[in-house]
């Protein structure tokens, strides 16, 4: 019998090692990049709630804390903020390892994003309902 895998701060959405091909000029992590995590992390929260199709539609209050090394490990962590008739808004906060400390974690990022199930047409659908109706 398999176990339920654990949720919460204790467990990530995501973990990520930062790649060289992800920085920038200044030698530290794309913000884009980061932003594509961060809305694959809160995907897979919104899932939850939504079924198989979500579509992000906002993108809210993105603060960049710390910079982004390469080698650093960054574990995106999700928390459902509020369930609405055809929308879920998720809190998602990253959290880097640094290559050099890695015994410690330093917040580096966090936001809250806006998902809409939707059907096989792509049209807004109520939660709850399968997405195959």
């Amino acid at each position: 019998m398999s176990e339920e895998p654990k949720r919460g701060e204790d467990c990530p959405a995501i973990r990520v090692m930062m790649m060289p091909r992800d920085t920038n000029a200044h030698g530290t992590i794309f913000g884009g990049v980061i932003l594509s995590y961060l809305d694959q992390a809160g995907a897979i929260e919104a899932r939850r709630h939504c079924g198989d199709r979500v579509v992000t539609v906002a993108m809210n209050s993105v603060e960049f804390k710390q910079p982004v090394f390469v080698g650093d490990v960054l574990s995106f962590y999700t928390e459902t903020v509020q369930i609405g008739r055809t929308s879920v808004r998720i809190r998602v906060s990253a959290q880097a390892e640094r290559f050099a400390h890695p015994r410690g974690a330093v917040d580096v990022t966090a936001a809250e994003i806006v998902y809409v199930a939707v059907d096989a047409e792509r049209r807004p659908m109520r939660i709850g309902r399968t997405s195959q109706s």
